[in-house]
Order: structure tokens, then C-alpha cells, then sequence
């Protein structure tokens, strides 16, 4: 048979190990991120999916939680009181109280609750089942609970809504902390300034466009050719507004090698694709990898060239200026005596 001061002890100890377990799982659950759920049910976990449907929608299997927690807490306390009183009387009966309080504090919540944090990603798909489980079997309860304090707290927001301004804040902590690196962190911040430029802003302007005449015969333009710094070069009809199309150096050079200067630009010229001032950077991205081009016409209001703009312009909103050893002009949208647009 049992002693009274054992079954004292015993039920101290189980109500800090029941009121600790529900703490640490609580705090596991919120602090394991989605991503993570979402890896682990893409894994095909049972375990990670049975965490993706807690992730998904918390209020019900916290509500669980908390409802066991203070089951633990409040029929625990009148067990242990019941014993305390009859084994340590009236007089010891405050003492006992306030040092179970602290005890319930320190072992029930700090410490499950730091431990249930720091180790959240390993913890939270041990209890996910678990939780499920419970969640499923107090659903009656939770559900009287819910239509009590609907009224009150209203409809609960289904669904996790993260921002911009969050996820480029949480990239710079990730940063400061080492769990990414700083140049993956400004990449991130620069990615989210793509749909903010638009592309009379990255584009080389008309006035530090020059262009060969589509008439011209390569062996014209071979001293143009052999000297420019770019890949690619425009071809005009009668004036810039009269873009013929664009023809790459490289290309060139080898008709050049090969004798055949005769040829006319206008013969060897690729249509390019054309695009207006307020276009977005992202939707250029999206157009060069749809079209396999690299460079652009920009158009104005007026149907007349504004510019060009490259693939490049729009990666060095991601990546910072880009200047190779040839480049004699590092932003050609700040000089203009530039031989050729940028491309």
C-alpha cells in the first residue's frame, strides 16, 4: 500500500510532468515554421504531414492542448491539495502551496517551453500524431468551447499571411545570426525591388545609343564591329526610330573572316522584340526567358525608340552593377559616349 507522503510526491510529480508535457508541445508547435512542415509532408513523413494539418489550421489542436493543460493544472491541484492538507495540516498548508507554484512556474513552464523552442524542429513531428489524436478525441469539447467564445473573438483567419517587409526583415536577422549568408540576404532584399523598376530606368537611353545603318555592308562597318565592347548591335533603317532588328558581333566577325563584307546588315539582322517605358523589370525577366532574347527596343508613348535595355540591366538589379574589362562606361544611362548600347 501506498504512503501518504509517497502518493504526495507522486502527484506533484504527475501534474509537473502532465502541465510540463502540454507547455513544451505548445511551444514546439508554434515555433516549428511551416516551411519545415511542408519539407517533411513533401518527404512523404506521416509524421510531416500530420504536422502540415496542425501548421495549417493551429486553433484546434492548441485549444487541445490547453484544455489538457488545465485539467493537469487545476484537478492536479486539488488532488495534491487534498493530500497536502491531510499529511502536512492547516499550517504548512501555504508554505506547500507557494512552493508548488514556483515548482509549476520553473519545471512546468520555463523550462518545457525553452527546451520545447530550441528543439522545435525535432520535437514538434514526434507530437504531431499525438496531438491529432488528442485533438480528435476532445473535438466535442473544443467545439462547445468554440461556440461560447465565438461570439466574442469572432471568426478565427484560416491560413498563414506573411508580407514583403516580413520576409526581407527575417532575412536580415537570418543574416545577423550566420543561418545565411549576407550576400544571400541582399539578394533576397534586391529581389523584391524587380516589379519597382520599370524599364525607362535600367534602359541605355537613345542618347547613348549609337547603331549601325541596316544599308551599310559589313565591310563598312568593320571598323565599328572590331572595336565595339558589346555583343550585340543594333541595325537602323533611315533614322533610330526605324529599328530594323539586331545582329550579334560575334556573328559578324565570322562573315568578316569568312570574305563576305558584301553583305548588307539588313540581310543579317534578327528581329527584336520591342517593349514599352513602364514595363516592370520582372515581366522583362519573363520576356527574355520567353523570347531567348537579351535586348529589347524600348518604345515611348509616341511609338519612337526611347532606348534598349538587356538581360543584363535587369540581372544587375539583383546582382549590383556588372563591369568587365572592357567596359569604358560602368552606367551607360549616365554616359552618353558610349559606341554601342549594352548588350
Amino acid at each position: 500500500m501506498v504512503s501518504p507522503m509517497l502518493g504526495l510526491v507522486l502527484a506533484v510529480l504527475s501534474v509537473l510532468v502532465a502541465s510540463a508535457l502540454c507547455s513544451g508541445a505548445e511551444a514546439a508547435l508554434f515555433s516549428v515554421s511551416l516551411v519545415k512542415a511542408q519539407a517533411l509532408a513533401a518527404e512523404g513523413s506521416a509524421k510531416g504531414r500530420a504536422l502540415l494539418e496542425i501548421r495549417a489550421a493551429m486553433e484546434r489542436p492548441i485549444a487541445a492542448i490547453v484544455i489538457l493543460n488545465n485539467i493537469a493544472n487545476i484537478v492536479g491541484s486539488i488532488i495534491v491539495g487534498s493530500l497536502a492538507a491531510g499529511i502536512l495540516g492547516e499550517t504548512w498548508l501555504g508554505v506547500f502551496s507557494g512552493v508548488l507554484t514556483f515548482m509549476v512556474i520553473v519545471f512546468s513552464e520555463i523550462i518545457p517551453k525553452t527546451i520545447g523552442e530550441r528543439n522545435a524542429d525535432a520535437l514538434a513531428p514526434a507530437i504531431a500524431r499525438t496531438v491529432l489524436t488528442v485533438t480528435k478525441l476532445l473535438t466535442p469539447l473544443i467545439w462547445f468551447i468554440e461556440l461560447v467564445t465565438r461570439p466574442i473573438v469572432g471568426e478565427s483567419k484560416a491560413g498563414l499571411t506573411v508580407n514583403e517587409a516580413q520576409i526581407r526583415m527575417l532575412a536580415g536577422i537570418a543574416a545577423k545570426q550566420g543561418s545565411i549568408g549576407t550576400n544571400e540576404s541582399e539578394l533576397i532584399r534586391r529581389a523584391f525591388t524587380l516589379d519597382d523598376r520599370r524599364a525607362r530606368e535600367i534602359m541605355t537611353p537613345r542618347v547613348s545609343m549609337s547603331s549601325l545603318r541596316g544599308d551599310a555592308t559589313l565591310e563598312d562597318c568593320r571598323a565599328a564591329i572590331v572595336s565595339s565592347q558589346h555583343t550585340r548591335l543594333v541595325v537602323v533603317g533611315n533614322s533610330r526610330d526605324d529599328v530594323i532588328g539586331v545582329v550579334l558581333r560575334s556573328e559578324l566577325l565570322v562573315e568578316l573572316l569568312e570574305g563576305r563584307g558584301g553583305a548588307r546588315l539588313r540581310d543579317i539582322a534578327e528581329e527584336v522584340p520591342t517593349t514599352t517605358e513602364d514595363v516592370r523589370a520582372d515581366a522583362l525577366l519573363r520576356e527574355f526567358q520567353t523570347s531567348r532574347r537579351h535586348l529589347a527596343v524600348v518604345l515611348d508613348e509616341f511609338g519612337g525608340v526611347a532606348g534598349v535595355v538587356t538581360l543584363e540591366d535587369v540581372l544587375e538589379i539583383l546582382t549590383g552593377e556588372i563591369v568587365d574589362e572592357t567596359d569604358q562606361v560602368v552606367d551607360l544611362r549616365a554616359g552618353v559616349n558610349s559606341p554601342q548600347p549594352r548588350g
